[in-house]
């Protein structure tokens, strides 16, 4: 993975409330170099691919980073805790695909092995970083959109089927004519379907803070 392809300020800006961390089968100064281009705390360097998978294990059953620049014994550097995470892992290679099954988001560059991409949620086309943003800012825009969606679908519905059934006629003698009331379902339909098309206007802009824990691999 070229981490030297990356635009290292908005890379920082997004990251800069997560906990971030490169988990490499690579020596410790190949780790710690890039590391310190990106502007990432935490390395692992030297570490198997089964052991990658079982971090990501441990970290989702409640367990944090500690001081993970020290290289040796790092599994005795992960200090207990009782909050569970979600666990977003970015990987290309044979050797990640484990653990890109392990992690709650599995995320994988275009340039990937295809046993990799079978395993992870997401693929990236290019291998740009900023596109593992866009795709997380992406995904919780539908997700608002989804929630807007069951809101008007639910508050609707919620006020027109009792119409619809006559509910105001004791105190109004007002039937709703059913023509109309085919007319206001249909309405509803193409209302949810009309905000769910925005999402095809979507664009990156300013990127939001994510709760989020991602780890970048090697």
């Amino acid at each position: 993975m070229n981490l030297a392809l990356t635009d290292n300020t908005v890379l920082l800006k997004f990251f800069r409330s997560k906990k971030v961390a490169i988990i490499t089968g690579d020596n410790k100064r190949v780790g710690q170099a890039i590391a310190n281009q990106v502007g990432i705390d935490y390395v692992l360097a030297e570490v198997l691919p089964q052991d990658k998978a079982n971090i990501i294990k441990q970290l989702q059953q409640g367990l944090k980073i500690g001081n993970l620049k020290l290289f040796e014994n790092w599994k005795l550097k992960i200090e207990n805790s009782r909050q569970k995470r979600v666990v977003a892992m970015v990987g290309d290679g044979i050797n990640d695909a484990p653990t890109l099954a392990q992690a709650d988001l599995g995320i994988i560059l275009g340039s990937g092995t295809d046993v990799a991409m079978e395993t992870g949620e997401i693929v990236l086309i290019k291998d740009d970083l900023r596109d593992v943003i866009t795709a997380i800012d992406l995904s919780k825009y539908t997700l608002r959109k989804i929630k807007q969606n069951l809101f008007w679908a639910f508050a609707y519905n919620s006020l027109g089927i009792p119409i619809a059934t006559g509910v105001l006629y004791p105190f109004t003698g007002w039937l709703l004519n059913p023509a109309i009331a085919a007319f206001a379902m249909a309405f509803s339909s193409v209302s949810v379907v009309s905000n769910s098309l925005m999402i095809k206007k979507y664009s990156p802009k300013e990127l939001n803070p994510l709760a989020l824990l991602l780890f970048l691999f090697l």
